[in-house]
């Protein structure tokens, strides 16, 4: 039986990934975890030396990501390719003017800088954030199913003390 994975903590995971991290899915408990490359460094090692409790913690739980089959590598910043989800929001505008200046804004240097300045300008940053998030929860779809894990949408509970 396929381990059921929240959508939101999928989507959660692909929105933090970067050059400095990494997120697993457990595929026996459908569990979300990102994990520092420094705390994935520190795992590999024997003895990792004196750490503060916050950081052991991170460690540890990256030494059974790494040790153990049942976690499966989310995608990372490189397959989610931002700027190709930027041009499909440009693509999608149905004011063809907001769409060439999407399109100018990002090629050449400075694109994603320049994309940020051009939908705050044009008033449309809702609706990136909004294509994003579906694009997001697409890609997450389509992680999932092809590995072969039940989706559940909706928000994780609230835990206590929060």
């Amino acid at each position: 039986m396929a381990a059921t994975v929240l959508l939101s903590e999928v989507v959660e995971a692909l929105e933090l990934a970067n050059d400095e991290m990494s997120s697993y899915v457990n595929q026996k408990t459908g569990k979300v975890v990102t994990i520092g490359h420094e705390e994935l460094r520190l795992a590999e090692r024997d003895d990792p030396g004196d750490l503060p409790d916050w950081q052991s913690e991170a460690v540890e739980e990256a030494r059974q990501v790494l040790t153990s089959d049942d976690w499966l590598t989310l995608p990372g910043k490189f397959e989610i390719h931002e700027w190709e989800i930027m041009a499909r929001f440009g693509q999608s505008l149905p004011d063809s003017r907001l769409a060439g200046e999407i399109d100018e804004a990002i090629h050449g240097s400075g694109a994603f800088r320049m994309f940020k300045s051009t939908i705050r300008r044009l008033g449309i940053e809702q609706a990136w954030y909004d294509f994003k998030q579906r694009a997001l929860e697409d890609m997450a779809r389509d992680w999932l199913e092809a590995h072969e894990l039940a989706v559940k949408e909706g928000s994780p509970p609230l835990q206590k003390g929060r």
